[in-house]
């Protein structure tokens, strides 16, 4: 949750039907929302501002800033897409808006909003924040004006979680939006990280007989065994969020992300072994929710998802720094494994 560099924008022709170039449009665009803000805080303007760039390239207009109400920081933008009329067929797959989210900047203007912000999305309860408030009705301006038009959501670690949870709600309102994720928070212990498989698998176990058992412990606490009851309204949500795919860009070198990649493949596992019941309340709950629901706290556990595309970046990262930032995915040559997985 860094600012990564403001690196020298060097993209090739961009054809928005290529895997490669939607991601790296995503990405820039994300980044475009970091340097948005540093050029607030470093007072660029006009002439000497290095955000517009970063959108212009893609043929993109900046149609609005979304700004934080604690410290009036840029946390996102929304852009609409303006091709020349000489733009060749390929345009028709590009989106009309996308609104974009930036992650922690750790400057001083910020660092404070943002930390804030990462200790609500830890506890699951970003969507009691005001930052949230504004990015949501933002979302839902755009959809309610503008229907039926194509619209990306892209965001890059707290703001992946904000476009986790602004998709979520719009799934509930019955309207999918295509998502862009990067390096999005996985809010468990980092199994993952474990390079022994037979203790990370055992783990997993572990974890998801706890869960289950838990989630079955408290059912039965708040009456849950009525017919009327035997569906929670976890199971609910998870059943109508199943139909929303988004991409999920992953680094095995980012803890904060990673366990993404054992979460899904621990399912399968599960599966496999026959114990789907135990790993479908185990993927549906997590630890942490139940924990905050029994002292009545209100929960979503953002990375608990039922379908995604997966997209692993296996290419060597020589720190953490580089795994968890984002100008890994608008790079050309990354060794990337793509699973997908549906509920």
């Amino acid at each position: 949750m860094y600012l990564p560099g403001e690196v020298t924008l060097s993209l090739s022709n961009v054809k928005r039907n290529c895997e490669h170039n939607r991601r790296s449009v995503a990405a820039s665009l994300v980044q475009a929302v970091y340097v948005l803000e540093r050029d607030r805080q470093l007072n660029r303007q006009s002439v000497e501002a290095l955000a517009p760039p970063w959108w212009e390239f893609f043929h993109f207009e900046l149609i609005r800033k979304l700004v934080d109400d604690a410290d009036m920081s840029t946390f996102g933008a929304i852009f609409e897409f303006n091709p020349p009329s000489s733009q060749d067929a390929s345009a028709a797959n590009a989106p009309r808006f996308v609104i974009a989210f930036r992650g922690t900047i750790t400057e001083k203007d910020t660092i404070s909003r943002d930390l804030s912000l990462d200790l609500h999305l830890l506890q699951n309860g970003l969507h009691r924040t005001s930052r949230f408030t504004i990015a949501m009705q933002a979302v839902q301006n755009i959809a309610s004006v503008f229907p039926g038009s194509t619209i990306w959501l892209a965001g890059h670690s707290l703001g992946a979680g904000m476009g986790i949870l602004a998709g979520r709600n719009m799934v509930k309102k019955g309207v999918l939006l295509e998502s862009f994720l990067f390096n999005p928070p996985f809010v468990a212990a980092p199994i993952e990280r474990i390079r022994d498989e037979r203790v990370k698998h055992g783990f997993r176990i572990a974890r998801s007989v706890i869960t289950a058992g838990l989630t079955i412990a408290m059912k039965g606490k708040t009456g849950g065994n009525s017919d009327n009851s035997q569906r929670s309204v976890a199971e609910e949500s998870f059943s109508i969020l199943s139909s929303w795919t988004p991409y999920l860009y992953v680094n095995p070198g980012d803890h904060i992300c990673s366990e993404y990649i054992g979460y899904f493949k621990h399912r399968k596992n599960m599966e496999d072994l026959g114990a789907g019941f135990i790993e479908k309340l185990a993927t549906q709950n997590s630890i942490g929710d139940l924990f905050f629901k029994a002292l009545g706290w209100e929960s979503e556990p953002l990375h608990l998802l039922p379908s995604a595309d997966l997209i692993v970046n296996v290419s060597p990262s020589p720190d953490f720094k580089y795994a968890h930032g984002i100008s890994q995915w608008w790079q050309p040559e990354l060794n990337l494994q793509c699973s997908k997985y549906r509920y």
